[in-house]
Formats: structure tokens, C-alpha cells, sequence
């Protein structure tokens, strides 16, 4: 019986249209499942744990196939994967795991980080990973609004057009902003979020509405209002793919599936 393997995989996903295989372009799933069938040497069939949309990073994407072959040791799966990999995408680990696992349903939450640079020049070299603004945002005003995400809750005001889920209702473990120094000595804002999961766009939404708020004081009391309308029109601007990151899925918390 084929093992079943989930993998840990990172990537730049500015050059790919998402996660999802599409015809006649490229994705990370398609780029992957060409590399798994050149070192398994059949087509072989990978399941992520979800998608991301176009230009939207991954530091700890996690997917699961069926692996045809037992004589390959799971710590030497990413090195063998990575030899037919292009360099915008790295398998960081490979372990086996239950017959019945699945990257998608299994997931008990999924943690994002935006990344923003306030105030300041990107350099060249993380200007596709990070939301350069003009401003330089108050972080306890951030935090005063992201603290109103919390729990089960509607969240239609922060879908984009075309999401198709059944349901707008998502539970929102934790939101807040950081500040963190980057490799270059810059000081970056990091909006994190962590979720069941997450509507189409939702994130991107999220931010751009948090900084456009602060900016024009609405506050944690207008925030309140606009998630409560579950109105889109509520919503301030979106936020741009660069610097969104899928950091983490987690399988070890309370599986939640509203």
C-alpha cells in the first residue's frame, strides 16, 4: 500500500497564478506535480491544505500525497523534490502519516503574516514581499480594531467577489499586530492572523481596511460596525498580494468546520 506523505513547503508565489493547478499556467501544485512525477516516475495527485491567490507567499504550506514508493526515506523526499523544483519553491520537510490524513481536512487553523514597511524605501531585494505605505501607523490603534476578531464570526464584509464558500462564517483564534526588524535593519509592521479558515481575498481585505481605518480614525468602534454590516461596501481598499504570507497550518488544535 502506497504511504501517505505531507509535505512542508515554502514559496515566492510572485511569478505563479496561486496555488491551484490551471490549465495553461503557472502554479505551485502544477509545478510540484511535475516535479513528484519525475522522481516517483507516475502522476501523482497533491493535495494542499488550501489555496492562495496569485502573488501570495508561503513560509509552511502544507501538502499530502500518496507516494508510490517505499525505498526513498522521507528525510531524503525534499532533497529528491528539490533537484526537479525551480528555485521559487523549496520542500522543507517530508513525513509520513495516517492512511486516512488529509492536508486539507485535517487542518485545525491557518496562520497568516502580512508584512508592511512604513514610512521608509524598500530595498530591492524584499520589495516582492512586503506593503510599502506612506504612513507609519499607530500600533495599539491596529491592535485596538484587530482585538474586535475574535471568536465565530461573519465575516462577509471582508470577501472579495467571486468567493464561493458556503458559508461567510469563520472562527478567528487570534489577530494582532508586531513589530519586527528585518534583515536589512528595517523595522517592518506584521499583521498576523490565525483562523479555521479563511474567505476568498479575506486577509488581504483585512489589512487594507485596519490601515485605512487608522488612518482616517474610524477606530475599533467604526471596525466593529463594518464587520457587523456584513456589507462589502463596509470594507476599506485590499490589500496587495506581496506581502502575504501563508506561514503556518496547524493539525493539532480544535478541528472547527463552520
Amino acid at each position: 500500500m502506497a504511504k501517505n506523505v505531507l509535505l512542508t513547503i515554502s514559496y515566492d508565489g510572485t511569478d505563479f497564478c496561486g496555488w491551484q493547478r490551471q490549465d495553461g499556467q503557472r502554479s505551485v501544485q502544477g509545478d510540484l506535480e511535475a516535479a513528484l512525477q519525475k522522481v516517483f516516475g507516475q502522476k501523482i495527485n497533491l493535495q494542499g491544505s488550501g489555496r492562495t491567490d496569485s502573488g501570495v507567499h508561503a513560509k509552511g504550506q502544507a501538502a499530502n500525497f500518496l507516494c508510490p514508493v517505499d525505498s526513498i526515506p522521507d528525510q531524503n523526499i525534499p532533497k529528491a523534490l528539490n533537484n526537479f523544483l525551480p528555485r521559487d519553491i523549496r520542500v522543507q520537510e517530508a513525513r509520513q502519516v495516517a492512511q486516512d490524513f488529509s492536508a486539507r481536512f485535517n487542518a485545525t487553523s491557518r496562520v497568516y503574516r502580512y508584512f508592511i514597511l512604513p514610512r521608509q524605501n524598500a530595498q530591492a531585494a524584499q520589495s516582492r514581499y512586503i506593503w510599502q505605505i506612506n504612513s507609519a501607523p499607530d500600533i495599539e490603534k491596529l491592535n485596538e480594531m484587530a482585538a474586535c476578531l475574535r471568536g465565530e464570526l461573519d465575516c462577509a464584509t471582508f470577501a472579495a467577489a467571486g468567493d464561493a464558500s458556503l458559508s461567510t462564517k469563520r472562527y478567528i483564534d487570534n489577530a494582532f499586530f508586531f513589530e519586527q526588524e528585518d534583515l536589512f535593519g528595517q523595522k517592518l509592521l506584521v499583521f498576523e492572523i490565525e483562523a479555521n479558515a479563511f474567505l476568498y481575498r479575506m486577509v488581504r481585505s483585512l489589512t487594507g481596511t485596519l490601515v485605512d481605518f487608522e488612518r482616517n480614525k474610524k477606530g475599533a468602534e467604526g471596525f466593529k460596525a463594518a464587520l457587523d454590516a456584513c456589507d462589502r461596501s463596509k470594507a476599506g481598499p485590499t490589500a496587495p498580494p506581496d506581502g502575504l504570507f501563508l506561514w503556518q497550518v496547524k493539525f493539532d488544535g480544535i478541528r472547527r468546520h463552520i
